[in-house]
């Protein structure tokens, strides 16, 4: 009879990762992939996920046979709800059962290890999740378009809205914003056309320019994470005021952000005891072994 396994995986929105644990939560194999926001492009999305699949799995020396063992679980960008898990199932055959969910829920699970509490994603996206008493209450993660305050994209996309402002002369010029319209030869057609077809991790892309100008004092930078930070505090006090007493940060720009935080914000975030990819194990009914702690 074959073993039991538990695939996790984490499809965001700037990377994907899998990890691949036994019955006991040991780890057996992980690996990393690209992109996967499935609201973006789910057939691209839920491609990339099988090759990371395909590859995490390969490594571990399964065959197809072995696969009907595994139970999988999948914390996805821009998962909505029970439609995305019939096509994420469909697109995942031959497994023992696939569960999927947004990834603001599974990496809430990880955080806390099972328990209560609350989560607060700072990427490429943002979304702040509260699960408490058996309730679960998503608050943002409503996409680029309709949310995503405080996220990597929206500090680039604010970025380059304020390079292409003072480039035409109706806002104040930086050495941020004289930067970004550099970056397009200072041609703001180019610029233009660029955003026309750019994706949310493109435009977060330069929000690593942002927080290094915003540590020089640069103005223009400044105003915007300042802006990006109080936006993760809004959602901070949204997990807390639904019962929420231990939260968690994660995500790319959690961190980058923390210098910019009202002192309230700043003490209640605490680090996760486990990231969104044992977050995904967990939500599939495995197991993760006390020494297997992941930083995110």
């Amino acid at each position: 009879m074959s073993r039991a396994l538990f695939l996790g995986v984490d499809g965001g929105a700037t990377r994907s990762r899998a990890r691949l644990r036994d019955a006991e939560g040991a780890l057996i194999a992980e690996a990393a992939g690209s992109a996967a926001n499935i609201h973006v492009d789910f057939d691209a999305a839920a491609g990339a996920l099988r090759a990371l699949v395909d590859a995490i799995l390969t490594g571990a020396g399964l065959d197809q046979v072995e696969r009907g063992s595994i139970a999988v679980g999948l914390g996805l960008a821009g998962f909505k709800g029970e439609s995305d898990q019939t096509r994420v199932a469909a697109a995942f055959p031959g497994f023992l059962r696939v569960r999927a969910a947004n990834d603001a829920t599974t990496a809430c699970i990880g955080a806390h290890a099972g328990a209560d509490g609350g989560l607060i994603i700072a990427g490429t996206g943002s979304a702040a999740v509260a699960r408490v008493r058996n309730t679960e209450t998503i608050i943002g993660g409503r996409g680029f378009t309709l949310g995503d305050d405080g996220s990597g994209s929206h500090i680039g996309l604010d970025a380059l809205r304020a390079a292409m402002r003072a480039y035409d002369r109706i806002g104040p010029e930086s050495a941020l914003t004289q930067d970004l319209i550099g970056h397009f030869n200072a041609d703001p057609v180019a610029m233009l056309n660029w955003a026309l077809s750019a994706k949310p991790g493109d435009f977060g892309g330069f929000a690593p320019r942002v927080f290094e100008h915003a540590t020089a004092q640069d103005p223009v930078a400044l105003k915007i994470v300042r802006t990006a930070a109080r936006a993760i505090g809004v959602l901070t006090r949204g997990v807390v005021a639904l019962g929420a007493e231990r939260v968690a940060l994660v995500g790319g720009m959690g961190e980058a952000l923390r210098p910019y935080f009202e002192p309230d914000i700043d003490a209640r975030l605490k680090p996760p005891l486990y990231d969104p990819t044992d977050g995904a194990i967990l939500f599939a009914g495995g197991a993760v072994a006390p020494q297997g702690a992941v930083a995110p």
